[in-house]
């Protein structure tokens, strides 16, 4: 079996959606991305920090489209990583702000994660890693990741 080089990460996601401006207008004014490129009304990208995108968005299928059942194949969630948890924390109340429906929320042992969709239904977790020495492990030292309840009152408590 072909192991992945150790140095690969996820890069970047392309969604399709129906509503181009729409969804710009969420992965701005929710997510906090900048649009880096547009290509007219189909496609546009958008990144943080700078990089050239961690979002491609696109109606070339999908214009005008209503969202894929829940209950299909594709894509689950994209994730989308905070460096601790007041960072996730002050993302997570953006999001309340903008009046987006939670549809879940865990603490997994080696992270915090918020759920909900964007406007097309696409799945969207937020999330905080701790530190890997954190990580639950069993007595094995295998990773024994969790599904425990995570306090969102106390997270909002540490936004700024």
């Amino acid at each position: 079996m072909t192991k992945a080089h150790p140095g690969m990460s996820i890069g970047h996601v392309h969604l399709k959606v129906s509503d181009l401006d729409r969804s710009i207008a969420f992965y701005q004014d929710v997510m906090g991305l900048d649009v880096t490129q547009s290509y007219g009304d189909q496609a546009a990208f958008l990144s943080a920090g700078g990089y050239h995108h961690h979002i491609g968005l696109n109606t070339w299928f999908s214009k005008n489209s209503p969202p894929a059942p829940k209950r299909s194949a594709g894509l689950f969630h994209v994730a989308f990583l905070y460096p601790d948890r007041a960072a996730l924390a002050q993302a997570f109340k953006t999001v309340l702000d903008a009046g987006v429906e939670i549809e879940g929320a865990a603490d997994h042992g080696v992270s915090d994660a918020i759920y909900f969709s964007d406007p097309d239904g696409n799945g969207i977790e937020i999330y905080r890693d701790r530190p890997e020495a954190q990580w639950p492990r069993d007595t094995s030292g295998q990773l024994d990741m969790v599904n425990a309840h995570l306090d969102l009152e106390a997270l909002l408590l540490e936004v700024a």
